[in-house]
């Protein structure tokens, strides 16, 4: 396999540390951007009744510790190697410390749904639209902006407590640390102006935070900085104090990067499809940012004046978890046994390549949270469309695989993005079925890649900018990158593909008409 990383350079490590809602991940590279090694950690949720998620900062800090100790533990012929530790982690949420570094009460995470009705109010009043003018980015009810709103209301205690504000990579890069920083990604997202790069005090004053303004860490670019590990931290997990470590974007930039989102010159997009659904595409001219709805997300890629544009939608393999799930309650409930999930997945994709097409719609917005791309509504909820008396369980199953893949559509067409062709990664991005779904719903070519973690290696391949390893982001791509891109592509099938652009419409009507049915549904739940 070639290589452009210089022969002295290719026996360096760079640790990936991939923190994600409920697993933590650390794996480690070589200078090829081979996977060497990897270890995990589960990390734990919180919920309440009244739509709360949240984690607790020193447990999620602990399992990052635990995972790195692990990974090196079992693997010291890596030690002398390590050359970085590239931190990446889930988005949006509230995660705060006070002056001395100690936590504030428990993150509220990107699940939790209690900031939705005043991130309604603003979305409806003058507050959206402004703020989208210069973030770039529409009001969900996950970013932290109406969390800390939330927060003054109802918990003022803890605010006044707080020091700095973060997200969770923001978190771990400061217990490795001791540095307080964010990066430009979700800095720019949820409080600045994509166009200048910094914090914008006019969307400060529209939310009505002003006065939190000195919570907000600096702004840290990976790419072009890192920090030194602190010395207890290498003595609990083995290696020399003072390695670089490297705050490395989001982990939905992360993971786009590391698949293959950035390729100068040609028309790509990446979907990262696991527990929620994420679709991103690059803009190389600011005046291609697209400004026409309230549902994207705008953010600074790695390489300059280079934006990357992302509408995410709530749930994705989440409605085919909940299906499965059901129906394991279901055999439990009538003594009988569970399917076993260890083998489960290549059977009934296999079971679904066979089963006939586009017999039912499924809208796929089974978070209790409701939906905040292409669309922002907390009430939406999951609903079949067109169940007869021939419809089976099969028919329903791929039905969610066709939701997913017409939400992922749905996404672009809220981009304004005309892919060549789609990048895609995450748990889904294993099932052959669902790639020719996608393939035929998007009507363009779909390409895998031959690794999984492409967010800790999205991060790693940041650090290894950071160190001097390549000159730019597309010299760190041909190795980082290109390498692990599948050489078989799946296309789109004709014959489906015109089924589904029929369907299509279909699935966009049903639910634009949705809205008044889950206004009466809620309100007549709420009375029980």
């Amino acid at each position: 396999m070639p290589s452009s990383v210089p022969a002295s350079l290719e026996t360096d490590v760079i640790i990936g540390l991939d923190a994600g809602t409920s697993v933590i991940k650390a794996v480690a590279f070589d200078g090829r951007g081979q996977e060497l090694a990897k270890s995990q950690c589960s990390n734990q949720l919180h919920h309440s009744a009244s739509g709360g998620v949240e984690q607790s900062l020193s447990g999620t800090w602990d399992a990052a510790l635990t995972t790195l100790t692990t990974l090196l533990g079992e693997h010291p012929q890596l030690v002398p190697r390590l050359a970085a530790i590239a931190v990446t982690g889930q988005g949006d949420g509230t995660w705060m410390i006070d002056a001395e570094g100690h936590p504030v009460g428990n993150a509220l995470l990107w699940l939790d749904k209690r900031s939705s009705d005043i991130v309604a109010h603003w979305r409806a009043t003058r507050t959206g639209p402004e703020a989208y003018r210069r973030t770039g980015t529409g009001l969900n009810q996950s970013l932290q902006s109406g969390q800390l709103a939330w927060l003054e209301t109802h918990h003022p205690e803890q605010l006044a407590k707080a020091a700095t504000v973060f997200h969770c990579k923001d978190w771990l890069y400061f217990c490795l640390t001791g540095e307080r920083a964010t990066d430009p990604a979700e800095a720019l997202w949820t409080y600045g102006d994509y166009r200048s790069g910094d914090y914008s005090e006019e969307v400060l004053e529209g939310f009505g935070l002003s006065r939190y303004r000195e919570l907000l860490p600096p702004i840290v670019d990976g790419s072009q900085e890192h920090a030194a590990l602190k010395g207890d931290v290498a003595r609990a997990i083995g290696v020399r104090a003072g390695l670089p470590v490297v705050l490395a974007p989001v982990d939905m930039l992360a993971t786009a990067l590391g698949a293959g989102v950035y390729e100068p010159g040609k028309r790509v997009a990446c979907s990262i499809i696991g527990s929620t659904g994420a679709h991103l595409t690059v803009r190389e001219d600011v005046r291609d940012v697209v400004l026409s709805n309230q549902s994207c997300y705008t953010m600074p890629c790695v390489a300059p004046q280079t934006w990357v544009q992302l509408c995410s939608n709530m749930a994705a393999t989440l409605n085919l978890e909940w299906f499965l799930k059901g129906l394991n309650e279901m055999l439990q409930a009538l003594g009988e046994t569970p399917l076993n999930a260890e083998g489960l997945l290549p059977r009934l994709d296999d079971a679904l390549a066979r089963t006939e097409p586009g017999r039912v719609i499924y809208h796929p917005f089974i978070s209790t949270n409701g939906e905040r791309g292409p669309f922002f509504n907390p009430r939406a909820r999951a609903q079949f469309l067109g169940l007869d008396s021939g419809t089976h369980q099969l028919h329903m199953v791929r039905a969610i695989y066709e939701g997913v893949a017409f939400a992922a559509r749905d996404c672009y067409h809220a981009l304004e993005a005309h892919p060549e062709e789609l990048r895609l990664t995450g748990g889904a991005a294993r099932s052959r079925t669902l790639c020719s779904i996608l393939a035929a719903v998007m009507g363009v070519p779909v390409r895998t890649l031959t690794r999984d973690e492409t967010g800790a290696a999205g991060a790693a391949m940041v650090a290894s900018l950071s160190l001097g390893h390549h000159r730019t982001l597309a010299d760190a791509c041909q190795t980082w990158v290109t390498p692990f891109l599948a050489e078989e592509r799946v296309m789109p099938d004709p014959d489906l593909q015109n089924l589904y652009e029929r369907m299509f419409g279909v699935y966009r009507r049903s639910y634009a008409n949705a809205d008044g049915f889950w206004r009466h549904f809620e309100r007549v739940t709420a009375e029980f």
